[in-house]
Formats: C-alpha cells, structure tokens, sequence
C-alpha cells in the first residue's frame, strides 16, 4: 500500500492529450515541400514523445545540421498554426478531470512541450478551466526526465511528492516522478509504451483507460501491481 493520494499531475501528449495527428500533419507538410509521401499517423505516433526532433529524426532522412534545423523550423511554423485541429482528449479524460475536480483534489499538467504550445492547447481542450498548475518544457532550464519540473508542481500545488501521483507515457516520465519522490502511474495507451523500462514501469501503477485513474484515486493507494 502507497501513501494516499492528495494531488495528481500529468504529462500531456500521450497521456490526456491524443495529439498524434496534428504533430505528424506538421512532420507530413515538411516532407511535402520535399517531395517525399506522407507517412501514416499509427506508425510515426511512438516518436511523438519526443518532440519535433524525433519525429524529424524518424521521419525525414539523413541531413546535414543546416538543412535538419530548416526543416524543423518549418515543421513548427505549420504545427503552430494547426495545434488542434485533429488532437482531442483521450476518451475518459474529462470524466477523470471531472472527478478530480468535484473531489476537490488539485492536479496539474507537467510536459516538455513549450508554453507558445501548451498553453494555447489547453485552452482549446477546456482543460484550463480548472488547472491548478502548469510546469512547460521552457518554464525552468531544466526538463524531464529531470526531477525539477515535477518538484516545481509539486510545490506549486503544496501538495507533498509521496502523495502526489504523477502519470505519464513515457519513460522520463516515470524518471523524472520517481526522482521527485512521487508515486507513479504508467499509460499503455499512450505513446511511450513502444519502448519501455521494464523495472520503471513494474514499479508504477499501470493504467489501460483513463477511467482507472478514479479508481486508484478514490481508493488512494495502488492497488496490486
């Protein structure tokens, strides 16, 4: 049994966020202007976790350093102006939310992505509604898998890390909350799930649906592993 749970934090893409089809849009008009065909959004949606450099990395062949940073900056002209055009909360995400917030149980969003993204996206899900903090890839000079951010929320939400569950995706997720001394929870229907730490994500709760979250909440510890 794990010590109650009294504040939750989350990554965004992956874990409440299904933003897969505008950030490959974005990688797709890049290998448009270089005549290259599109690539399908199931098979780029594993590199979404790492950002803009590893879906160009995976998704756009060898270049020279010059040629790779054009294309990246293109890639986040077009993302800029379609963020959410395709992207949509994972189906549960706004009755978990819901929960959250009739429980009067604060949670917050730590994610690497840029605040010029995440604050514009959060607005369009509605999920600023009732937020209670935000820590961005750019909001300190560090980023996960770094404690940093999540000890920031942490203390932003006054909430102690041993009775904070911080749930993600990805591996650095999982890093950066165990780091911070939080309790964590892994997503299998996010992106990170292609590659994962085996012992990082046996030691973290294991999620299948977002609906899960309330009952590992209401219940206040992790339940079986």
């Amino acid at each position: 049994m794990t010590s109650m749970i009294r504040a939750v934090l989350f990554d965004l893409d992956g874990t409440l966020l299904d933003s897969a089809p505008d950030l490959v849009a974005a990688l797709n008009q890049v290998r448009e202007n270089e005549d290259l065909p599109p690539l399908a959004v199931a098979e780029m949606s594993p590199y979404v976790s790492h950002g803009a450099v590893g879906l160009l990395n995976a998704g756009m062949p060898a270049t020279d350093p010059a040629t790779f940073e054009s294309w990246r900056g293109g890639f986040l002209d077009h993302y800029a102006e379609n963020f959410y055009r395709e992207s949509s909360l994972y189906e549960g995400v706004r009755e978990l939310i819901d929960f959250l917030n009739v429980s009067a149980i604060p949670w917050g969003i730590v994610t690497n992505k840029v605040e010029a993204f995440t604050l514009p996206i959060l607005e369009a899900s509605h999920l600023n509604d009732t937020i209670s903090c935000v820590v961005c890839g750019d909001t300190l000079s560090r980023s996960k898998p770094d404690p940093a951010p999540v000890s920031l929320a942490c203390g932003i939400l006054n909430a102690k890390p041993e009775n904070t569950l911080f749930v993600g995706d990805d591996n650095k997720d999982l890093v950066a909350g165990k780091a911070a001394g939080t309790q964590t929870a892994v997503v299998h229907y996010g992106y990170g799930s292609h590659d994962p730490d085996e012992p990082l994500v046996a030691d973290s709760i294991q999620i299948h649906h977002p609906s899960e979250l309330i009952v590992v909440v209401k219940d206040g510890w992790a339940g079986p592993r």
